[in-house]
């Protein structure tokens, strides 16, 4: 009868076992207005979809990319986190199997002149059971917690390589604008020259060449600025790459390429591609199986253990061993803690609650910042193309308003003023082509490029 009612209560908790775990639906449906009403797009490609390497064509860049996947400390501390991850998701697995000791023990006594001599040699094991799904709950919120954690070391590595190519372009961009003041510098001291002919001929005055030397001043503490952002570009990249600084070997801005299209792809593909989305569901995820290890703690658990050995009874010297069987099923209600239990379910409702909303968070945050780096191109493109129109109608006023005034007693004010409104348009133009560039490596990047 006894034995009847153990099976009874078994089946019977077996049957309640449906409801204490649930598997994890992963989210497949984004809005798909994520990226602004203006760039709903049909087209399934991204250029996420390119490699860091198809991306980046300059062979120099590719190099310190690859010394900073190496070096570079936050990755590496990133990629030390997912293995430790990986050997909690591994002890998570091992819980499916039993548990095995191996034991002996011993004991001597002597009374009333006989000695006894005990012992118990023997293998323990204990098993439990999953009937109501605790384990699996524990497993698979561990492995969503390890993923969690790999794609946050991902995402390390995407921002990590679009800042060492920011940053390189950026000393590509001072290197241009350097270039150009210089080039400046030589020719406004040809045209300090001119004047102080001008003025030896009586055809110019001396505020006038002052007033030029003044420009010619400023332009080289400007230099000296330039030279020193991009010393200190150059130190910041060497500590990203974790070396002491140094020069940094690069190209120039004639030779920059790009991929000709930037397709962003459809807004559900940041589900797979954007390492910190991922990141944020497997969040979700390891929160979903928490709550299921709680209301899991609510059920009875059911401990299988035996023992198998070697042992004496305990009598005198001549007394023989014996084999030792034992196998032993526990089940185990909590009757007392129940308030507890609820404290610790409602918790982990909480947590998801939590982890709900920062996935919400991280999706309008990708699409916002996709939606800026297009925003971003198309700006920088179109000032682009003013500013290169703007230069060029101002080198032919600066070739002009030079010539006048080797020929006629013309205003040194207009040259002077055509000369520095001729500079600023090509500092201007190279800003322009930056904006340009970062915006398409803020693209990539905000479209989980570089994985």
């Amino acid at each position: 009868m006894k034995n009847k009612l153990i099976i009874v209560a078994l089946a019977g908790t077996l049957f309640c076992s449906c409801g204490a775990y649930r598997k994890y639906q992963p989210v497949t449906e984004v809005p798909d207005n994520l990226y602004g009403a203006e760039n709903v797009c049909g087209d399934t490609s991204s250029i996420a979809d390119l490699g860091w390497r198809e991306f980046f064509t300059d062979s120099l860049l590719r190099d310190l990319i690859d010394t900073a996947l190496v070096r570079n400390t936050d990755y590496q501390s990133a990629l030390l986190r997912t293995e430790q991850a990986m050997v909690s998701l591994g002890a998570a697995r091992l819980a499916y199997f039993p548990s095995v000791s191996i034991g002996a023990e011993g004991a001597i006594a002597r009374y009333d002149g006989l000695t006894s001599k005990t012992y118990n040699i023997g293998l323990n094991a204990s098993w439990e059971v999953d009937i109501f799904g605790r384990l699996t709950a524990a497993k698979r919120g561990a492995a969503a917690a390890a993923v969690s954690t790999s794609e946050q070391a991902a995402a390390v590595r995407t921002q990590l390589i679009a800042t060492v190519a920011k940053s390189y372009y950026s000393l590509v961009m001072l290197d241009r604008q350097i270039e150009i003041a210089d080039t400046t510098l030589r020719n406004w001291t040809e045209s300090i020259r001119v004047m102080e002919l001008l003025k030896a001929a009586g055809r110019a005055n001396e505020p006038g060449i002052l007033q030029a030397k003044a420009n010619r001043s400023a332009l080289e503490a400007d230099v000296v600025t330039m030279k020193k952002s991009r010393k200190e570009i150059e130190n910041s990249l060497c500590a990203i790459l974790g070396k002491a600084p140094s020069d940094i070997r690069r190209g120039n801005m004639d030779n920059i390429v790009f991929p000709s299209s930037h397709s962003v792809g459809l807004p559900v593909q940041l589900l797979a591609n954007r390492p910190d989305v991922r990141s944020a569901e497997m969040e979700l995820a390891r929160t979903h199986y928490a709550v299921g290890e709680a209301r899991a703690s609510f059920y009875p658990s059911l401990t299988l253990s035996g023992t198998v050995g070697f042992t004496n009874n305990g009598g005198i010297i001549a007394n023989p061993g014996h084999w030792l069987l034992n196998a032993v099923g526990q089940l185990v209600q909590p009757l007392f803690n129940r308030g507890r239990l609820r404290a610790n379910y409602q918790i982990a409702e909480s947590e998801r609650e939590i982890a709900l909303l920062k996935f919400s968070q991280s999706l309008i945050d990708a699409g916002r910042e996709v939606n800026n780096a297009l925003n971003e191109i198309s700006s920088a493109r179109d000032r682009l193309k003013y500013v290169r129109e703007q230069a060029g109608l101002l080198e032919d006023a600066v070739a002009k308003t030079e010539l006048l005034m080797r020929h006629s007693p013309t205003n040194y004010l207009e040259v002077l003023t055509a000369q520095q409104s001729l500079l600023a348009a090509r500092q201007s133009e190279v800003q322009c082509r930056y904006d340009e560039i970062a915006g398409i490596i803020t693209l990539y990047n905000a479209l989980g490029g570089g994985r």
